[in-house]
């Protein structure tokens, strides 16, 4: 049993919903591995966790044995903290029934068919549609809520005007991510080959600020946005990247996808959405 079912979203849905997201998160997983231990004939059960569920100042790169030296940082704390109580079930029910439970801690991921809604997405796909939707872009958004207007989307309506994207913070914090690709890679490789207790995390081992990530979709997306930093909201964690030694040493798996490919191949993807749906 793999258990990837979740209820996610960036900073302002998890600021917006921390009881849906404690509640619906931990109910999920606790139902699931209850219920796979019954199960006769089960060989394991997968849990992914999140790297939001490490504490807030974590040295960086975040190492496995650091997941209980602190509190998650705040928007993130009751879903990290939701993921976190499935790691002790899996380990207790170990020890009292003898249950094959792994945990992995991916970083945030990203890809082709992810979720581009503004209102509940996570920084990549929101960017790729902030650029994507900005006037002599490569592309405009698929979806029916590209209308909730310029506000919503980020971008100045004025006509003869630079178009400007409004983001989130001040663009200092840094993040990890990994293609989706790898992480399922990385998931069949731990379901296969590992059988410890102890957490693994899955990450590509490159940390990027936002203010970098966000000149590099703008780019990719042929945008000509000018980019305002909102600093009347949150920043989030201020840094993110994992340490995988664990996961190599433990089962072979290391990333294999250059962000800079598998980010071009993402927004290739919602172009060509984009194009199928104006046509």
């Amino acid at each position: 049993v793999i258990h990837l079912a979740a209820r996610v979203g960036g900073i302002g849905a998890n600021r917006d919903n921390p009881g849906l997201f404690f509640h619906d998160n931990l109910v999920m997983g606790v139902n699931l591995i209850d219920e796979a231990r019954r199960l006769p004939a089960l060989r394991k059960f997968v849990q992914l966790g999140t790297v939001c569920a490490y504490p807030k100042f974590t040295p960086v790169p975040f190492r496995e044995d650091e997941l209980w030296n602190g509190f998650p940082e705040e928007t993130n704390a009751p879903y990290g903290v939701a993921k976190k109580a499935l790691l002790v079930m899996l380990q207790a029910y170990r020890a009292q029934y003898d249950f094959p439970g792994i945990y992995l801690l991916p970083v945030n991921l990203y890809g082709t068919y992810d979720n581009f809604d503004l209102h509940t997405s996570h920084v990549i796909p929101a960017m790729i549609r902030k650029f994507g939707d900005c006037p002599g872009s490569s592309g405009l958004s698929p979806s029916s809520d590209a209308q909730h207007g310029d506000q919503q989307r980020g971008q100045s309506p004025t006509a003869g005007t630079v178009p400007t994207v409004t983001l989130w913070g001040d663009g200092s914090p840094s993040r990890e991510f990994l293609y989706a690709p790898d992480c399922a890679r990385g998931i069949i490789a731990a379901t296969q080959k590992y059988e410890g207790a102890a957490p693994v995390n899955l990450g590509s081992g490159r940390e990027i600020t936002m203010k970098e990530l966000a000149e590099l979709i703008r780019d990719l997306t042929g945008s000509k946005a000018e980019i305002v930093w909102d600093t009347g909201m949150p920043n989030g964690q201020p840094r993110r990247c994992l340490d995988t030694s664990r996961a190599q040493e433990a089962f072979g798996w290391h990333a294999e996808t250059k962000f800079e490919d598998g980010l071009r191949q993402t927004i290739q993807w919602w172009q060509a959405q984009a194009a199928e749906a104006n046509r």
